[in-house]
This record gives C-alpha cells, sequence and structure tokens, in this order.
C-alpha cells in the first residue's frame, strides 16, 4: 500500500537540524526546555528574511504544537457555546479543536471563483452579526493550499473588529508557501488584523518536524498581547526541548538552502501530479496549490461516490485522505501528499488510474 495520506514529507532533515539533535543526543541534553531556547529570536529573523515580517520577539511564546495552542487561545477569546467560524473544506482537526475549547463550529464555506478558492466574506459577515464571537483560519488553507490575498485579510480583520470577534490564524504551511505566491501573514494585512489576531505556526510541516513538539503563538497587538502573555506557564512548558532545538536551526539561515530546495521539488511535483492526472485519471479537477505538499483533487466526474478514497485503498492499495473528512464539501474529493519521489507519485496515480479500466 502506498500512503500518500500522511501530513509529512519523505526527504531527509535539514542537515543543520540533524547536526543539532544529535548534537544533543551526544551530550545527553534530553532534560527539561529551557525558559529561552533561542526561538523567539530565530523566528523573528526567519519570518522578516522570508516574509518581510517584522516581529517583535517579546509578542512570541511557544507551545507544544499548533492545535494546542489554538485550543488555549479560543479558550480565552470565546464563551462555552459561542460559534467559531471555520472555512471548509478544511483540516479536520478544527472541529475537534473547537469542541474541545467548548466553541461551536460555524461552517462558512470557500468559494470557488472559477480559477481558485477564497474565502466568503458576506458569509462570513453574516455569521459573525448573528453572533459569531471567532473565526480560526487556515493560512495557507490546508488541504487546498490557497493563500488568502492581503486583500481578502484585511476585509476579514476589519469584519471580525466591527463584530467584536477575534481570528485566529493557523499559519503552520506558511514556510511552505510558493515564493511566487506572495504568502500575507495575517497579523501584518492591516491594523485591524493587529488589533484583533492570533498567528500560530510551527516549523513542524515544512521541515518534517511534527514529532518533536514545538509552536509558536505570535501577536502584533495589545490586546491579543496580553491574552497571550496571560496563558498559564504550562501552556508554554508543554513545548518540547527538541522541538525547540530543531526549530532553532530551522529557522536558522544555514537551512535556507535547504528549504528553497524543498520549494523546488515541491514545484516540480506539483506540476508532475497535473500531468499525471490528466494522463491517467481524464476527469479529476484539480488545481495547483500555491503552497504545502497537499493536492486537493476533485474526483466526482469519474463516479465514484462521496469518498473515492474508500475505493481507491481496496482496489488500487494506495491511500489518500478521504475528502468527507474535510468536511460535507469534500464529498467527491481526495487530498493526495506530493511530498514525495516522483516515481512514488507516478506510481500512485497509475495504480489509480487503473481502476477506470474497471
Amino acid at each position: 500500500m502506498l500512503p500518500l495520506f500522511v501530513a509529512e514529507t519523505d526527504f531527509p532533515l535539514a542537515p543543520a537540524i540533524t547536526a543539532s539533535l544529535a548534537r544533543a543526543v551526544a551530550l545527553g541534553d534530553t532534560g527539561y526546555t529551557p525558559p529561552e531556547p533561542g526561538i523567539r529570536e530565530a523566528f523573528t529573523d526567519f519570518a522578516q528574511r522570508r516574509f518581510g515580517w517584522t516581529v517583535d520577539p517579546a509578542r512570541i511564546r511557544t507551545t507544544c504544537d499548533v492545535m494546542m495552542g489554538v485550543v488555549e487561545l479560543l479558550r480565552r477569546v470565546i464563551e462555552p457555546g459561542d460559534r467559531v467560524i471555520t472555512n471548509p473544506p478544511v483540516y479536520p482537526p478544527f472541529d475537534m479543536c473547537i469542541e474541545e475549547a467548548g466553541g461551536v463550529v460555524d461552517r462558512v464555506p470557500l468559494l470557488d471563483n472559477g480559477s481558485g478558492w477564497e474565502l466568503d466574506l458576506a458569509g462570513i459577515e453574516a455569521s459573525l452579526a448573528a453572533g459569531a464571537r471567532a473565526v480560526l483560519l487556515c493560512n495557507p488553507h490546508n488541504p487546498t493550499g490557497t493563500v488568502h490575498s492581503r486583500a481578502h485579510l484585511a476585509a476579514l480583520a476589519e469584519l471580525a473588529e466591527r463584530y467584536g470577534a477575534s481570528v485566529v490564524s493557523d499559519e503552520i504551511h506558511a514556510p511552505s508557501a510558493q515564493r511566487s505566491a506572495g504568502f500575507v501573514p495575517f497579523l501584518t494585512a492591516s491594523d485591524a488584523a493587529a488589533r484583533v489576531g492570533f498567528a500560530v505556526t510551527s516549523a513542524s510541516k515544512a521541515f518534517n518536524l511534527a514529532g518533536l513538539k514545538c509552536a509558536l503563538m505570535v501577536t502584533a497587538g495589545d490586546g491579543p498581547t496580553a491574552i497571550v502573555d496571560g496563558l498559564p506557564p504550562e501552556v508554554e512548558w508543554r513545548t518540547g526541548l527538541f522541538g525547540a532545538m530543531a526549530a532553532v536551526a530551522a529557522f536558522a539561515p544555514e537551512s535556507d538552502a535547504w528549504l528553497d530546495s524543498l520549494l523546488t521539488t515541491l514545484d516540480e511535483n506539483r506540476r508532475l501530479l497535473g500531468e499525471l492526472l490528466d494522463v491517467h485519471l481524464p476527469g479529476a479537477r484539480y488545481r495547483m496549490p500555491d503552497a504545502g505538499f497537499l493536492a486537493w483533487v476533485d474526483l466526482r466526474a469519474l463516479g465514484w461516490g462521496a469518498d473515492p478514497a474508500e475505493r481507491i485503498l481496496r482496489e488500487a492499495r494506495v491511500a489518500f485522505n478521504s475528502g468527507p473528512s474535510f468536511g460535507p464539501d469534500g464529498e467527491g474529493y481526495v487530498r493526495i501528499n506530493f511530498g514525495c519521489s516522483p516515481e512514488v507519485l507516478r506510481e500512485a496515480i497509475e495504480r489509480t488510474g487503473a481502476l477506470l479500466a474497471k
């Protein structure tokens, strides 16, 4: 079985990360995470270098992972029973995290504008006017790979401020956004975004560090910063030592060449996937993602039912993500991880295409 569903890549670690972790193990440095492991400064430099984003290191705190950060922030900006807006199809744990924080999921699906996906600002405003208290944004978006425009992010921030709501932006896929896509951190979209927003990010997706446990909660406005500063100390102590060490190495300038190489490889693979689908799965609808290593592919024209991944796994022995797991808007879709070798990607699509002969 070919597993193209797990949200991690098949590539070796950046050499600076391997060296940092190997040195720690050789020293026996496997204890508690220090209060200042250097992540704030490393990320501040990385954000400026890669995104032109000036971050105040005093406005950064770490925690275990992005979803834990999301839950802790939502707990502070909503009351039990408040509605939190999501934009499906979206990363399935969003629903679970909102519920864990005591909220109720309020789905406002992305709009298909004919050439891509975008936020449904009118739908979001209607939900905010009806009482929704927060927006859980995915930027860049998973599973579509959409990099939201500055104009849409600024408009979202204005709506949130107008209705007294907060925006928690999951930006875990930001480091793997293609440079040509022009990724915009939510907090930089406008002055209003700084006043209403929280960003939660990590090196874990781009640099393949999910198991090491380190995420950053970033703010730009005094109100959100006060909320983050008021979190219990234990939220920050959940940061893993190896996660902190690996993040410092990932965000360091010496890892830029590795990251650039990753982006080049992902660019080649996202284009290869389109070519393979055209040849082996005619009728599949695919838009190249602007970020990450995940592709959102519409197989409805093939007539394989609401969850094509079930048949593909059973008959082709290829595991894609189930589209419906991303919400009702995912029926007929699969999510494909193309963060692998071209040979593996080719075999997966060829196996899947062979089902058409049946």
